[in-house]
């Protein structure tokens, strides 16, 4: 078995690499997951909450590169026409009992009776990376995709924040900040709004065949990643060993996600916080995002072959600009500063 930890990482990642190619190029959607396609296990039976701590350790080191990653707003935020409806967490920054911008990953303590028992568990939510995830199917600025290690990433340098790929995830995963990304320098006030934000599996890192900050920072080894197949077995091993539950194997037409627990879902789900930000652990069959789509593009493309167009000329001046900057500087010894200076 493979099972991927900060000891192993290095080499099963330049395994990976080798047998799928080109680790950076996002993939179509199919729903068949490749032999290279990374897994999580979450283990709500090792999971403690980190109650020593004020945050989960995992929450913290994710929260960490969110804030690091994710810039300030501009001031004011753009009202979009004609609903104005404007997300900001940039003065909520704290919240942590719900899924947001800059908490991607949160653990959610749920007490309940089992067989007259009293029980506990703690279960971190986040992305559940979906082997044919709808959102990134859906997106009509093609800034979501699922690479081939599995990941699905939004290109927050491509978002819009149109959150097409909220309505259609069955979890209601990615959240989004207003005033933010391109969409500013296009059409601010009628398309998009922002970016959407979701936990990416720390893309960077994998990339630099190093584990996912959340999976590094548990003390207990309550979420381990690895290859597909090796974390299933080790799930189905797992739940065998305990008579337990499984969520994420088969939801949705299967996720890259899985969690494993000593009590049915079906009981948790009728105890946890649900609302938004806060996903459920109802049953998901897969969602067609087809007709969603077509609508989308349909409504969409006037608005993104106009915004594409301005993106195009804009991009086209400034290039055009530095490089007759460039060529005066080449043939005069002087930049365009100097040049001004000499009438």
């Amino acid at each position: 078995m493979t099972i991927i930890s900060r000891r192993n990482f290095l080499q099963a990642a330049a395994g990976l690499v080798a047998a799928t190619g080109v680790a950076g190029r996002p993939s179509v959607a199919s729903g068949s997951p490749g032999p290279g396609d990374l897994a999580t296990l979450i283990d709500c039976t090792l999971c403690d909450g980190c109650v020593e701590h004020d945050v989960p350790l995992c929450v913290s080191a994710c929260r960490e590169r969110a804030l690091e990653k994710i810039p300030d707003p501009v001031r004011p935020i753009p009202e979009p026409f004609p609903r104005g409806q404007i997300e900001d967490w940039s003065e909520r920054k704290e919240v942590l009992d719900r899924l947001t911008p800059y908490t991607q990953l949160y653990v959610e303590k749920v007490d309940l009776v089992i067989d007259e028992e009293r029980q506990t568990i703690y279960i971190p939510r986040r992305c559940m990376h979906c082997d044919n995830p709808a959102c990134a199917t859906i997106c009509p600025f093609t800034a979501n995709h699922k690479y081939p290690n599995g990941a699905v990433v939004i290109d927050k340098n491509l978002c819009f924040g149109g959150a097409k790929c909220r309505d259609v995830c069955p979890w209601a995963i990615p959240q989004r900040q207003s005033g933010l990304g391109i969409y500013l320098h296009i059409l601010p006030t009628l398309a998009g709004n922002g970016v959407m934000f979701k936990c990416d599996l720390c893309y960077d890192h994998l990339l630099e065949f190093q584990v996912p900050l959340c999976v590094a920072a548990c003390p207990r080894d309550a979420m381990i990643i690895g290859l597909r197949r090796d974390i299933f077995n080790e799930a189905a091993r797992r739940q065998d060993r305990i008579n337990g539950y499984l969520y994420g194997k088969t939801e949705n037409g299967g996720t890259g996600t899985v969690y494993l627990s000593p009590v049915p879902f079906s009981e948790i789900n009728k105890v946890i916080a649900k609302g938004p930000g806060q996903p459920h652990l109802d049953p998901v069959t897969r969602r067609l995002a087809r007709a969603v789509f077509l609508e989308a593009s349909v409504l969409m493309s006037p608005v993104i072959g106009t915004g594409a167009g301005i993106a195009a000329a804009l991009i086209a001046m400034k290039t055009r600009g530095t490089d007759r900057g460039k060529t005066r500087e080449k043939s005069t010894g002087k930049k365009d500063g100097n040049l001004n200076n000499d009438g």
